[in-house]
């Protein structure tokens, strides 16, 4: 019988970082964490499966070994990544290359992300595009520290979405918690870290020249169809899918009662925002709640989420 993959995360640690993803049950290591690296198979905080037959097994050597869970993907990397990020202070202001540029020059996939927002303080914002109509006038603003004229601050909310494409300059802000679907990479170019210094009072370093060669000019923000139907007493909320992003399809689901969900990827993956219930596949029932996170493999068809939950839902995109 075919179960699905309960995850163990990976806990990144940044000088951005608090403590509040402790509201998800996880015991964290000490210091600043900022980040729950949930359903990862990234050399840099691969997740580590925790029940079936491949107990033991990080995700990265599951995909490896066990393609067929996966529907015998072509990709030689699994190309999702899901985390929680804990932005108890600012994050660097940063953007990041598309596939091509990433090959070239890091040997690794592009960063394309989203963020459901699950929480913001009042009068919280994002950095999200920037002001820049040309790329001289984008280099010019970056070159003579113009931070003000050139980011473009967007105000955020509990329940908000963004989609991230490669090429955006942006930033988590104070205060700011969010579920991130992103391709599986870890190259971020630093623009603007406020000039903060580390414990032992270095600057972390900026990516200038990478940063003007990947961003975007003039930003145009992405047009996303959000549609919501109801299923029940639940809600399916499409947050994004093909044709705005051909790397993944993200989902909002709000449970209330049973919801009766039918295979449509190759896998799929969850993550419990709030709440506590029940998922029920091939006639066996495994308890879930917030903080838990969960692949369900090809094999399994169909699955039933019961309670009342809050779920953020991702599906890889279709292979080329």
């Amino acid at each position: 019988m075919t179960e699905p993959f309960f995850l163990k995360p990976y806990f990144q640690p940044k000088i951005w970082g608090g403590r509040k993803l402790e509201s998800f049950g996880y015991d964290l290591p000490d210091g600043k964490i900022g980040e729950c690296w949930a359903i990862s198979a990234h050399p840099h905080g691969p997740a580590t499966i925790k029940n079936g037959p491949l107990a033991g097994k990080t995700l990265a050597e599951a995909y490896s070994d066990d393609p067929e869970y996966f529907g015998n993907p072509s990709s030689k990397v699994f190309p999702l990544l899901t985390k929680i990020l804990d932005a108890e202070d600012s994050l660097s202001v940063q953007v990041h290359p598309d596939d091509k540029y990433a090959a070239e020059h890091e040997h690794e996939l592009g960063k394309t992300e989203c963020w459901y927002v699950i929480s913001a303080e009042p009068g919280s914002y994002l950095i999200y595009g920037h002001h820049a109509k040309t790329h001289e006038e984008l280099v010019e603003m970056i070159e003579n520290g113009q931070w003000d004229k050139l980011l473009r601050k967007v105000p955020v909310k509990a329940g908000d979405f963004f989609y991230v494409p490669s090429g955006t300059i942006h930033a988590l802000t104070t205060g700011i918690m969010v579920l991130e679907t992103q391709q599986s990479s870890d190259t971020t170019y630093r623009l603007y870290d406020y000039d903060r210094t580390d414990d032992q009072g270095h600057k972390r370093e900026l990516h200038l020249k990478q940063s003007e060669d990947v961003t975007t000019v003039p930003h145009v923000d992405p047009k996303l169809d959000i549609t919501s139907k109801k299923v029940g007493n639940s809600t399916i909320t499409t947050l994004v899918t093909a044709p705005t992003s051909k790397f993944f399809s993200v989902y909002h689901l709000n449970v209330d009662g049973d919801l009766k969900q039918t295979k449509d990827a190759a896998y799929s993956l969850f993550s419990i925002l709030d709440g506590e219930g029940t998922l029920t596949c091939d006639g066996k029932t495994f308890a879930i709640k917030k903080g838990d996170h969960f692949l369900i493999p090809n094999q399994i068809k169909d699955w039933t989420l019961s309670g009342k939950l809050d779920i953020v839902e991702s599906t890889p995109g279709a292979e080329e």
